[in-house]
């Protein structure tokens, strides 16, 4: 069974939210906003429409990323829970930005995600 575009939205989504609920012990503080978002860049960035929409909740991950790495380590724990809570609001907009606006791109297509020109809603699940 071939996984969906939409699939892999899901899933680099689902790592971005494993990340953040396990930092500081899932990495080191200057590679944690790469960390975040590498299944997305690796997954679905290459394989959607370049679209301001979604570059704009890729910066905001990243944003939030920074801004959680950047907590400070004796910060109160409902600091940490608050740059948490911010981080993963970013993921899920980002997840329903790309599954919302995204468009199947052709290096997409050839990979048989779903037809060029088609939403990422949309690409098949066979």
């Amino acid at each position: 069974m071939a996984v969906s575009l939409a699939d892999l939205v899901r899933g680099a989504a689902a790592e971005a939210r494993r990340l953040a609920a396990g930092f500081p012990a899932s990495g080191r503080k200057d590679d944690f906003p790469w960390a975040v978002i590498a299944a997305f860049d690796a997954d679905v960035r290459g394989h959607v429409e370049r679209d301001r929409r979604i570059e704009d909740e890729r910066d905001r991950v990243l944003i939030a990323s920074v801004t959680l790495a950047e907590t400070s380590g004796d910060a109160e724990a409902d600091e940490w829970d608050r740059a948490r809570r911010h981080l993963v609001r970013a993921v899920d907009y980002l997840e329903e930005t790309v599954l919302r606006f995204g468009i199947v791109n052709r290096a997409a297509a050839r990979r048989g995600y779903g037809a060029a020109g088609d939403p990422v809603s949309t690409s098949p699940k066979e």
